[in-house]
């Protein structure tokens, strides 16, 4: 049976822990994490990123993970924590799940843009 967007959120959802700002906040304090915005470049052009965050737009993510792909970016190692967010947190739980099926095993949602900045986390312009 096929499977719809809703599915697909389901299934991220129960396997892609959740954290909250807060908690976001002591991983990225913890020691060595990535933090990657999954949102499409011109969303983080017109908001900033988080401060110290990568930018891969959600269509780019399994190529820069990926080791063997011509298009990997080094910062993505299969032995670090990678922090996952977009604007609301549906496609940052998709990326997570996705990031799971590809072998990496410390990957946490972390949610939306916006709840993270209200809640303290500094930012950068793009």
């Amino acid at each position: 049976m096929a499977k719809n967007v809703k599915d697909l959120l389901a299934e991220a959802n129960s396997s892609v822990p959740r954290l909250p700002p807060n908690e976001a906040v002591e991983k990225m304090r913890s020691g060595d994490v990535l933090v990657v915005d999954v949102r499409d470049p011109t969303e983080v052009q017109q908001s900033g990123k988080l401060k110290g965050a990568v930018n891969v737009s959600r269509g780019m993510l399994e190529f820069r993970a990926d080791p063997e792909s011509q298009y990997h970016n080094p910062a993505f190692r299969q032995d670090r924590t990678i922090l996952l967010h977009c604007a609301s947190g549906g496609r940052s739980a998709l990326a997570a799940k996705t990031l799971q099926d590809m072998g990496y095993t410390s990957v946490f949602n972390i949610g939306g843009f916006k709840d993270l900045t209200e809640a303290g986390i500094e930012t950068e312009p793009a």
